[in-house]
């Protein structure tokens, strides 16, 4: 069987998503008789029809829902192999790689870096979303100068430091069923509608993981590109999303939401902040380590 390339799999994943081989083309910058042939050429290597055409467009066969679920796992996982490729190119003594999961990349860093590069001027932050455990592999693998990871990750001989603690709640909109309640265990949603963040978002990763766990999966209806817009859709009563606890404070005091704590114990969220050798580090890394460590600042 012939082989599928990443072009053939962006090209299906455009076609699919956008229900048309002409608008899935037009976004691949493609003509329209090259992508029918690219499309043509993939059901013949593959042995399958991939789409149903009609006049409204076409829609993936039992076999192109097969091939998109793999498609977008391998296309995902080739954006992560160039961004994290990219971090060996950019290193310098005023370049930082700062890799940060999702709470913190949200709620507490936009200030802190903010503050940071005003007092340093040639410093420049190339600032990347991850999983903790993530993290801390490229920190000590050195593609990555400074992480902020959950205390819960495996550091291993990673120096670390205290950063900032949070902790996740879920929010319904005002007069839901669980409003109510003092906490809540996550397996105890799992029925419910969810706004959550893009799939390729550390923690909605993490929350995904953490519903298989309980055999379940999330039953996403609107992926947004913040935790802000998460609270307005649920206020909206489009469903129930987990944000941090920050967040919730600061959205309730505009709309109306009502916030319950998570009962589970990877809710509460103490922060590290991690690096292979402190000492190793350029100046300017140091610098921001420091400022990043003053609780002062939180």
């Amino acid at each position: 069987m012939a082989r599928l390339d990443l072009d053939d799999l962006r090209l299906f994943r455009l076609i699919a998503e956008a229900g048309s081989i002409t608008a899935g083309a037009a976004r691949a910058h493609l003509a329209l008789a090259a992508a029918s042939a690219r499309v043509r050429g993939m059901e013949t290597a593959l042995g399958v029809r991939l789409f149903e055409r009609s006049r409204q467009g076409v829609t993936p066969t039992p076999a192109g829902e097969t091939l998109m679920i793999h498609a977008r796992a391998l296309l995902a996982q080739a954006d992560r192999m160039h961004e994290e490729m990219s971090f060996h190119s950019g290193a310098g003594a005023g370049h930082i790689r700062l890799l940060s999961n999702t709470n913190a990349l949200a709620e507490f860093l936009p200030d802190l870096l903010g503050r940071f590069l005003a007092s340093a001027p040639a410093a420049t932050v190339d600032l990347r979303e991850r999983l903790s455990d993530e993290i801390t592999r490229l920190v000590a693998e050195g593609v990555a100068d400074i992480g902020i990871v959950a205390s819960t990750a495996d550091t291993g001989a990673l120096e670390t430091f205290p950063f900032r603690s949070d902790q996740f709640v879920l929010v319904v909109a005002n007069g839901h069923p669980f409003a109510g309640r003092p906490a809540i265990a996550f397996k105890d949603v799992l029925d419910q509608d969810f706004v959550g963040l893009d799939q390729a978002s550390a923690i909605q990763r993490l929350l995904a993981d953490r519903a298989a766990r309980e055999g379940r999966r999330l039953r996403l209806r609107v992926q947004l590109r913040g935790f802000d817009a998460v609270c307005r859709v649920v206020e909206a009563g489009v469903g129930v999303g987990i944000v941090p606890e920050t967040t919730a404070k600061r959205a309730i005091c505009t709309m109306a939401l009502t916030a319950i704590p998570l009962a589970d114990p990877w809710a509460t969220r103490d922060l590290r902040i991690c690096v292979k050798s402190l000492a190793a580090l350029p100046e300017s890394a140091r610098r921001l380590v420091e400022l990043l460590r003053s609780p002062g600042l939180a």
